[in-house]
């Protein structure tokens, strides 16, 4: 018998009238659009607590229930590696996730991940709405991205959360190097992002199957070539910032997908840090705000910069 993997969306203002599974295909990575309709069709997906049809438009407020059946290829063990841990209590722990560390486990990063730590960690005290690879994971940072990371403790926890994602109250304030000089000292990027219609693997700003996306940026510094900028996200698309900057001709620095394939420095990823994290707590209601210092790696590639 398959093992199963559990995921709850609910549907945004933004995403009424699209089908459920264009929708459920943007919003999970690992599933085409035929794979979601045939998960439909094997009742694998509910909506609102009962069946539906793969051309079923989105109401605001809809629940999708989705359980992917997976063959189980490899365990997911502890593994005893040190966490950077900003704060901890028995409903969430606060993380600063180092450039290079993959969050959950997938195909090819079965180990050495921020899920195989948090297991050895905190042993069984991890949500397990997300299933047995993501267990706690609410949101998650690419793999090249260093920063400030949330994980629920219990499932009340991750519910809180989750809907703090959606109702996009959380404060996430990130770092990040880009191209060329700014002629403003701030800006708002609103631009909807979906996937690439020429490659799936990519996002872009795109009217065609779309999800609202903003992002507010800053200027911090400005040097020769390049610019150090805040960016703080309104709504939490996938690889927004890197998107969004490219949109407006500001690629990140290291940026091989969205960014000049001709780097002039090298770097093991995109110059992007998630540096401040902020959320209402799930039991006691107060507002905590954590912050994770620029890495050496970034300051190194500052004071090359500044030269």
């Amino acid at each position: 018998m398959n093992e199963m993997e559990y995921f709850t969306f609910g549907a945004e203002q933004e995403d009424v009238g699209t089908r459920i599974d264009v929708f459920l295909a943007d919003a999970m990575e690992n599933l085409s659009r035929s794979g979601v309709q045939k998960l439909i069709e094997e009742g694998h997906i509910t909506l609102n607590g009962g069946r539906t049809k793969a051309n079923y438009k989105l109401r605001e407020r809809d629940i999708i229930d989705v359980e992917v059946p997976e063959v189980k290829e490899v365990e997911i063990l502890p593994e005893d590696i040190p966490l950077d841990i900003l704060y901890e209590d028995a409903d969430v722990i606060v993380v600063n996730k180092p450039q290079g560390m993959v969050v959950h486990p997938a195909p090819g990063h079965t180990s050495g991940t921020l899920v195989n730590a948090l297991m050895f960690h905190c042993g069984d005290e991890l949500s397990g709405i997300n299933g047995e690879k993501r267990p706690g994971i609410v949101h998650r940072i690419d793999k090249d991205t260093s920063g400030v990371l949330m994980v629920a403790k219990n499932d009340m926890a991750h519910q809180s959360l989750a809907a703090q994602l959606a109702e996009h109250s959380i404060t996430r304030k990130y770092n990040a190097v880009v191209y060329n000089g700014f002629t403003e000292d701030e800006g708002t990027v609103d631009e909807p992002i979906g996937r690439n219609p020429q490659d799936r693997k990519k996002m872009a700003v795109t009217q065609k199957h779309s999800r609202h996306a903003v992002t507010h940026y800053r200027v911090i510094e400005r040097m020769e070539k390049f610019t150090l900028i805040e960016a703080q996200l309104e709504t939490g698309r996938t690889h927004q910032i890197r998107v969004h900057m490219t949109y407006i001709g500001h690629p990140l620095l290291g940026d091989m997908v969205y960014g000049p394939k001709k780097q002039p420095i090298h770097l093991e990823g995109q110059a992007l840090h998630a540096r401040v994290l902020g959320f209402i707590h799930p039991r006691t209601g107060e507002y905590l705000e954590f912050e994770a210092p620029l890495p050496p790696y970034f300051e190194a590639l500052l004071e090359r910069l500044r030269k």
